[in-house]
């Protein structure tokens, strides 16, 4: 804060120094992130904005929403989730709790995803006040977006409870500043198998939990290979690669090599085309359990199985025309129709009645690894990004503008 002609103004900070300052909150999935949004709430009060929050369950994460210019419908969101993938493990050249600048890149966890996005939204807040703007920009900052997109759908729901309803979402995630019309969905299972432990020369009075679990493990390699040899889908045909896919994590289990295993436990996701129906595949999923389960308690009855659901993330849907896209078009003049395989918060904005897309600063190859960061260009690229969209919100309804009163794609 600062002193000018007796008032207090507050301190413009720009998108390096906010990046900074974010980069510098260790916001993994499993901690809480409130000293990250205790902080962004702050520069946002100190600037005249309000903002409001949406605890997690537990009550440690929260998200945060905040709306600058005129209280009217037909907005445009720019969302970005604030937590990040753990470190430990990964071999890192530089501290990934600090901003460090090398060769035309800014290193840190976050940089590339998302906090960099966050970070150049944050500094036109000021330039949002300052501008005429005739329809407002919300920010939407959510938690538990890298554990399956948690924080989300709750935050959305409060949004819409709030604030004028916007027509429009953009999901900052990193895309090369270029435009994504779609991507998959996905879902993921945690699969927990009790067995019947024997001395494994007479493995045939047991149940191994193991060896139960490698014939769903089986089912989920034949899904790939009948993927793969499918005609593709004439809505897959975008995608890398264009099927479904399934996928095991991590898998952990057994006592010892002549024991029949007593437990074991493994994580599968499905990662699917938006042609593919996600609860089909579950569905499928379910049955080979339940065949498999019959099978083991044919030999031992207390043996079993438990599914739990992780996350379900539905996918975003190109949409033809769709005003998101055609704003998102003239602010960066990309032209093409992108599409990637990861998942986003954007299907879920889209699930509630938003038009939306996926675009914003860095690299996703360079995402969750061991010296992360955003190149200094893709940075003031998506500074660039900002600055035109906040000029576009204020010459809405001129020629070229967006048309507010469109009808959200459902």
């Amino acid at each position: 804060m600062c002193f000018a002609e007796g008032m207090i103004v507050a301190k413009r900070l720009s998108a390096r120094e906010i990046l900074d300052r974010l980069v510098g909150f260790p916001t993994v999935s499993a901690d809480s992130n409130q000293d990250l949004v205790d902080w962004v709430r702050t520069y946002l009060d100190d600037h005249g904005v309000d903002s409001y929050l949406d605890p997690s369950p537990c009550g440690q994460k929260f998200s945060l929403f905040a709306m600058v210019g005129p209280p009217v419908p037909g907005g445009v969101i720019l969302s970005g989730h604030s937590d990040v993938v753990p470190v430990v493990g990964q071999s890192w050249r530089t501290n990934p709790w600090q901003v460090v600048e090398h060769d035309g890149r800014l290193y840190g966890r976050g940089t590339c995803d998302m906090k960099g996005f966050l970070a150049l939204v944050l500094a036109h807040v000021p330039t949002m006040q300052d501008a005429n703007l005739t329809r407002p920009i919300q920010i939407a900052i959510s938690r538990d977006e890298e554990v399956g997109c948690l924080g989300a759908p709750p935050m959305i729901a409060r949004m819409q409870a709030m604030l004028p309803r916007a027509s429009i979402v953009i999901v900052g995630e990193p895309t090369m500043m270029k435009l994504v019309a779609s991507h998959k969905g996905g879902a993921g299972f945690r699969v927990r198998l009790h067995g019947h432990e024997v001395h494994s020369s007479i493995m045939h009075r047991g149940v191994s939990a193991i060896m139960s679990a490698a014939r769903i493990i089986d089912w989920a390699a034949q899904q790939n290979d009948r993927s793969a040899a499918a005609e593709i889908a004439r809505e897959a045909g975008a995608f890398d690669p264009p099927y479904t896919t399934y996928h095991v994590g991590r898998i952990h289990g057994g006592t010892a090599m002549n024991i029949t295993a007593g437990t074991c436990e493994f994580d599968i996701e499905f990662r699917c085309v938006p042609s593919d129906s996600a609860k089909v595949i579950e569905a499928a999923l379910r049955d080979t359990v339940n065949e498999v389960e019959a099978a083991m308690k044919h030999v031992h009855e207390p043996a079993g199985i438990v599914l739990k659901q992780i996350f379900d993330v539905p996918p975003l849907r190109n949409e033809a025309d769709g005003p998101a896209q055609a704003i998102v078009r003239r602010l960066t003049g990309d032209n093409e129709t992108g599409a990637v395989a990861y998942g986003t918060e954007a299907g879920q904005f889209q699930e509630a009645g938003y038009s939306a897309v996926v675009c914003g600063p860095g690299d996703i190859a360079v995402a969750h690894q061991a010296d992360e960061y955003v190149s200094l260009e893709q940075f003031a690229a998506g500074d660039a990004f900002v600055r035109r969209l906040i000029d576009e919100m204020c010459h809405h309804g001129e020629q070229g503008g967006y048309n507010a009163s469109q009808e959200p794609s459902r």
